[in-house]
């Protein structure tokens, strides 16, 4: 990949480059139009919720800062920039965003068998797809009793499995290059390097920029597709 140029010619830096996989360090809103349209667009956008939980003194990130830049809800203009940079969507957060994105003929479901207990059973994604019908992903993930990455730690608030990613890639009609323009750790990232897909990801915040490179720099994970 090269440096993305604007229809005014700025050209955009990347932070990251290699194997086909770019990173780039910026605002999404800034990026995004020096950018040609990709396959897919996988993504989990902000909700807005740690901000305002970090402002009341009940929640801090990991790493002991105030409430972040990443945690800003995106607007419907974003969100519709965000959707036309793809010939392709998977979104996830659409309990979030349903009145943005609208109806929704195949969402994806990601049950993770949380058991009893405050947390959340599932989460929804929208999707693009014209064809097809409602899947689900079932897959544990609530603190330490995971299907996957048995003793990793996570690296960002709203950090995924790797194994979901894979499983959304799979059911895209075409994914040869993907963007994430809300990187966060670089799960989407390090899910298409795994599957040998070209890939972008767009990170507002640096030092999330530096945990995703690092991911990258980590050898091929076995692949994980489960129905």
């Amino acid at each position: 990949m090269h440096d993305g140029a604007g229809c005014d010619g700025t050209f955009v830096t990347p932070y990251y480059e290699e194997d086909g996989i770019t990173i780039y360090h910026g605002d999404c809103r800034e990026v995004l139009p020096t950018l040609p349209k990709v396959d897919l667009v996988l993504t989990d956008p902000p909700y807005g919720v740690h901000t305002e939980v970090n402002r009341r003194g009940f929640m801090a990130d990991r790493q002991g800062q105030e409430a972040s830049e990443w945690d800003v809800l995106p607007t419907p203009e974003l969100l519709a920039q965000v959707v036309a940079s793809a010939r392709h969507g998977i979104v996830w957060g659409y309990g979030y965003f349903a009145h943005v994105l609208g109806r929704c003929r195949a969402p994806l479901v990601w049950d993770k068998q949380t058991g009893s207990n405050h947390f959340a059973d599932g989460e929804l994604a929208w999707t693009s797809f014209q064809t097809g019908t409602l899947r689900i992903f079932r897959h544990q993930w609530c603190g330490c009793f995971k299907a996957s990455e048995r003793g990793s730690r996570a690296e960002h608030p709203t950090q995924k499995p790797v194994a979901l990613k894979l499983w959304c890639i799979d059911r895209s009609p075409k994914s040869d290059t993907i963007l994430d323009p809300f990187m966060g750790s670089g799960t989407t990232l390090r899910a298409a390097k795994d599957l040998g897909r070209k890939a972008i990801g767009i990170e507002i915040e640096e030092r999330y920029c530096e945990i995703a490179a690092k991911r990258l720099a980590q050898r091929v994970l076995p692949l994980e597709l489960h129905a």
